[in-house]
């Protein structure tokens, strides 16, 4: 027998299969269909053995499925866009787009000799026109449907790629790709308002079969519904229009055991105390160095600032409570406030062990424990205690008990009302750089930000930027910024954001059913393909 030459045999194998278009992708109502879908690869220039491996499973997978009689969709695109781009002409003295095409032409050549049975008449990368024009006719419709806003938030921001960094690229406090300390700013940016769909996306996660339990548990603390309770301490002595400090508290079975209220640097009274007290202010500036990240937030050393302020507890009005400034609470989650109950919270705990506040449990784990605490005590909220310090409810109950008790209680009394909320926060996609997907809004001195009309789509970016400066290309290009308001015709000015790339990547299965059509899907290819059965 002939011996087997792989540059040979496989070359013209690959070459009889792609004249024959076997791979190609068709409807078909003949067979049942069957969509593979592998991780969307960033163009860096070079496969590695983690990419052939991913394609090698999707690949057998997918000619098992043609073997076994099925239609396949097995697409293959390039996540395009991002900062790496960027970084890379600046360090080369090139330009993105031709870093990235060469990179995409480099990694293609490189995987086609593997012989993957991929459909590569539906090949796209994000970074093509033909791509985010049609993303940018998404976001208007999400806009037109009031699922897109405008408002001022504290960002992640990353002082050396000089943008907006999502959580997920916040890495030990450190941007992903500049390794630059983390800072908090505040931004007037764009949210995708997904907020909406927390309970929609919660109720969900009970119709994904066969999903691994740790998973759908994951997901499950990620959108973190919570049900607690909405109240105000009213102030003693604060800044006119601050009499009043709302809290949002999933804890309100642990009110007598509260020991200080906390505020974010970033919450109004601690803006204004910062305009008049150099102290408060170097304090806040200080705060914001750290990032927006849970774990960046934990992991921190807890810092306080003593305002000097107090507040009556709703309960007992001659019992005061200390307001600090925090390091550790966010303006965007609850109200920007809490009330501290250190017996029952290992972050409150340290905080008043640092600052000398009074630790004062209100249940225990049996009626003649020791209150006298060498850490928190938190027990589940399933689990039973003995409430020392309740006002609602028995003196044995369950946290879960003695929340819905107190929360009626103090519906009851006229304190606060009971809410429930989600930790699930709008999805923030300004991204203060040249290369990704423009947003399709100008902004005209009469009517204000006015959406772009889809016959002018895309809104395709300049070739001709400069990186000789940190910051946004676009804020400085000549001519581009230049346009005429949809609205009214008068001169205006283009929006220099651009989308996150994670916007990018978050929509490409669905467009590989009709990668080449003039809308972002095509309904009956959608229906027909969708959803991904194997990623």
């Amino acid at each position: 027998m002939p011996s087997y030459s792989p540059s040979e045999i496989e070359a013209r194998w690959q070459a009889v299969w792609e004249k024959d278009a076997i791979f190609k992708a068709v409807r078909s109502a003949d067979k049942p269909k069957y969509y593979v879908l592998e991780m969307f690869p960033y163009p860096s220039g070079r496969i590695h053995m983690g990419h052939v491996r991913n394609y090698t499973m999707g690949d057998v997978i997918a000619r098992y499925k043609i073997a076994t009689g099925h239609n396949v969709l097995h697409p293959m695109g390039w996540d395009a866009f991002g900062m790496p781009a960027e970084n890379a002409a600046m360090a080369i003295g090139g330009h993105p787009k031709d870093w990235t095409y060469g990179n995409i032409a480099d990694m293609r050549s490189q995987m086609k000799p593997l012989g993957l049975s991929i459909d590569w008449s539906r090949e796209f990368a994000t970074c093509d026109p033909e791509y985010y024009g049609q993303q940018q006719a998404l976001f208007l419709d999400f806009l037109q449907e009031g699922l897109v806003y405008r408002k001022n938030a504290i960002v992640n921001w990353d002082p050396v790629d000089m943008t907006v960094l999502a959580n997920e690229q916040v890495e030990a406090g450190r941007g992903w790709r500049s390794g630059a300390l983390v800072e908090r700013r505040e931004l007037t940016q764009w949210f995708f308002k997904i907020s909406d769909y927390s309970e929609e996306l919660l109720n969900a996660l009970d119709t994904l079969d066969n999903w691994p339990a740790k998973v759908k548990l994951m997901q499950a603390n990620w959108i973190g519904k919570s049900r607690g309770l909405q109240f105000a301490f009213s102030t003693v002595d604060a800044p006119e229009g601050h009499d009043r400090i709302e809290v949002y508290t999933t804890r309100p079975d642990t009110l007598l055991g509260a020991s200080f209220v906390g505020i974010s640097p970033d919450h109004p009274l601690a803006k204004l105390l910062e305009k008049s007290n150099p102290d408060v202010a170097a304090f806040c500036v200080e705060c914001r160095k750290g990032g927006t990240t849970e774990e960046s937030i934990e992991t921190a050393e807890k810092l306080g600032f003593d305002t000097g302020l107090r507040v009556r507890h709703p309960f007992d009005t001659a019992w005061e409570l200390p307001v600090f400034i925090a390091n550790f609470i966010l303006m965007d989650y609850g109200t920007g406030a809490i009330f501290g109950c250190p017996a029952h919270d290992q972050r409150d705990f340290e905080f008043a062990s640092k600052y000398g506040l009074p630790i004062i449990s209100t249940f225990l784990p049996s009626e003649d424990a020791n209150p006298k605490l060498e850490e928190a005590y938190v027990p589940a909220k399933s689990e039973t205690v003995y409430y020392n310090g309740g006002f609602a409810g028995e003196k044995w109950q369950t946290g879960e008990e003695a929340i819905a008790a107190a929360i009626d209680a103090c519906e009851a009394q006229g304190v606060g009302q009971g809410v429930t909320k989600f930790r699930l926060r709008d999805w923030g996609l300004s991204r203060q750089r040249y290369w990704g997907c423009p947003i399709p809004v100008v902004h005209c001195d009469a009517c204000g930000v006015v959406p772009e009309r889809k016959e002018n789509l895309p809104i395709e970016l300049p070739y001709d930027v400069s990186f000789d400066t940190p910051g946004n290309p676009l804020d400085r290009h000549p001519t581009w910024r230049d346009c005429t308001c949809p609205a009214c015709g008068a001169p205006a000015k283009r929006e220099t954001d651009t989308m996150d790339t994670f916007v990018d990547s978050s929509w490409y299965f669905a467009r590989f059913t009709a990668p080449h059509a003039d809308t972002p899907t095509v309904m009956e290819d959608a229906e027909y393909w969708m959803n991904v059965d194997q990623y």
